[in-house]
């Protein structure tokens, strides 16, 4: 058996969920990958649409409801039925912006243009473009194309690629 280690060359992600949680863990993904020299692909279809839509992308919310994860400051667990209530969203969602500002981690324009920098490629899907009634105007400029899922796989050849759904 050989030992010898075969550095990853291509990442392709999938971004189908618009919660600001994962939406970031696709860009700090595509992002870490770029600046390691992988080549890095992202794909964003359905919700995950808010993450590339100039009208959306620097306004996401975080999931306060069904998260078995959320946990309230202190590390108590959070109360599903709280995430309902009118406004929990919203304070969740500026607690967790501000936690990441702190942290020096960039508003979703910004983390775009340093992944497109750095020679990544940002995709749309072309049924949930169409599903939603977007066009490309609608799109972050970071987006190169909107294309099909086939396209995207298509894009993703190679020995050494890990396709990543998030």
């Amino acid at each position: 058996m050989s030992t010898d280690k075969k550095p990853l060359e291509k990442v392709c992600l999938i971004c189908a969920k618009g919660s600001l949680e994962d939406v970031y863990a696709s860009l700090v993904m595509a992002n870490g990958a770029v600046m390691e020299g992988i080549e890095t692909k992202v794909f964003f279809t359905f919700f995950g649409l808010d993450g590339i839509t100039k009208k959306a992308m620097n306004h996401l919310h975080t999931a306060t409801t069904g998260n078995p994860a959320m946990r309230m400051p202190g590390g108590l667990p959070f109360p599903t039925m709280l995430g309902g209530l009118p406004g929990v969203e919203s304070a969740v969602s500026g607690m967790m912006r501000k936690q990441m500002d702190e942290l020096g981690m960039p508003p979703v324009d910004e983390f775009l243009e340093m992944i497109t920098a750095g020679g990544g490629e940002i995709f749309a899907c072309k049924l949930a473009v169409d599903m939603f009634k977007l066009k490309k105007e609608d799109l972050s400029d970071e987006v190169k194309d909107i294309i099909t899922i086939g396209q995207f796989y298509e894009l993703c050849d190679g020995d050494r690629t890990q396709i990543i759904f998030t």
